[in-house]
């Protein structure tokens, strides 16, 4: 006899969607896979945790993290609204938790954020709300904060994770970091992206606890203010930032690189080509660098985390005729970084490396 499926949960007296906590166990446990791409020269590879791979990208470990802390502490009641600004990424992951975790979700974002994004983020249930134009002080961030507090103001019970502060954005990552630890056997050097600070907080404690000796290296975007440069418009999204979230330590990293928009795309492309596994900005702005670290140091063992996988990106990295209007085709990135003694000795305009992250001498 064929058993029937079992029906799904009632829907909660709220209105919130019902709970889906068989979901939980698909978030991490990724692969880390050996990139040898030139990108563009030749080096003796790098370790890479594919993280789009796992469900609901990277972030869901961090939304996940937020969301059971707060209903553990009694800040989220059950079925309440969740409200958080975000980029993208981190909104598809609080759309897997909130699945998860029976929670409705709206996410601030802006007109900057693709159309196919919008509209996955919808597919999984999301509200969405766009602010049109970026503050004069704090650009798009800021004007998403403005915005989410208008949201939080009219939502009765709804809670904010605020991405930016939260101890429980890094703790997300533990789980990331014991699986690195468990696959590798020795560990050199850690090559993280910068941008809310969290997996790179997440990782670097227990990492270092491991493999004391362990150097870190800081990936940010040009035109990001995270370690004392100042604030541009930027294109990339993932990495980088207007404002100065708590979750970022400039004191955990040994160095900070740079990287603009052409270069990022030139890795992507590589990866693609050469690797299969790719993604977007931020994935090709640490492959760069991982790439020249295990080049810089032979025998040393390098890794860094691919964040999401490219099909977000299909509109921008991957597409010929944006990479044409911005400028991103016309030059192979350098052999290295343009070296500066200090985050605000010049203004990084493209692949720049700072060796004292903390500040001037």
């Amino acid at each position: 006899m064929t058993l029937a499926p079992p029906l799904p949960p009632p829907p909660s007296r709220t209105g919130a969607p019902p709970a889906e906590p068989g979901l939980l166990p698909l978030v991490g446990r990724t692969p880390l896979a050996r990139i040898h791409t030139p990108l563009p020269h030749p080096h003796p590879g790098f370790w890479a945790k594919l993280e789009c791979l796992g469900a609901g990208g990277m972030k869901a470990r961090a939304a996940v993290s937020m969301l059971t802390g707060a209903r553990r502490r009694g800040e989220l009641a059950p079925g309440a609204t969740v409200v958080e600004s975000t980029s993208g990424t981190l909104g598809i992951g609080l759309a897997f938790a909130g699945q998860a975790l029976g929670h409705p979700v709206v996410l601030v974002g802006d007109t900057e954020l693709e159309p196919s994004v919008r509209r996955l983020l919808r597919s999984h249930g999301a509200l969405l709300e766009l602010v049109d134009r970026p503050a004069p002080h704090g650009g798009w961030q800021a004007a998403r904060l403005a915005r989410l507090r208008e949201v939080l103001a009219r939502t009765p019970g709804a809670y904010w994770p605020d991405q930016y502060n939260n101890p429980d954005n890094p703790a997300g990552y533990l789980s990331m970091a014991a699986e690195i630890a468990e696959r590798l056997d020795h560990l050199d050097v850690l090559v993280c992206s910068v941008g809310t600070g969290g997996h790179s907080a997440g990782l670097i404690g227990p990492l270092r606890r491991r493999w004391p000796r362990l150097h870190v290296v800081g990936v940010d975007s040009v035109g990001s203010a995270l370690f004392g440069q100042p604030a541009r418009t930027r294109l990339m999204r993932g990495l980088g930032s207007s404002i100065h979230p708590r979750n970022v330590r400039p004191e955990l990293f040994d160095e900070i690189h740079w990287i603009g928009p052409a270069e990022a795309v030139d890795a992507c492309r590589r990866l693609a080509r050469g690797s299969f596994v790719s993604g977007g900005w931020s994935t090709g702005a640490v492959a760069l660098v991982a790439a020249w670290a295990a080049r810089a140091e032979p025998g040393a063992a390098v890794a860094t985390v691919f964040p999401d996988g490219p099909h977000r990106y299909l509109d921008t990295v991957y597409d010929d005729d944006f990479c044409r209007t911005h400028g991103l085709t016309a030059a192979v990135p350098a052999a290295g970084p343009l070296e500066i003694p200090h985050p605000r000795a010049a203004e990084a305009l493209g692949w720049t490396r700072c060796r004292t992250p903390r500040g001037t001498p």
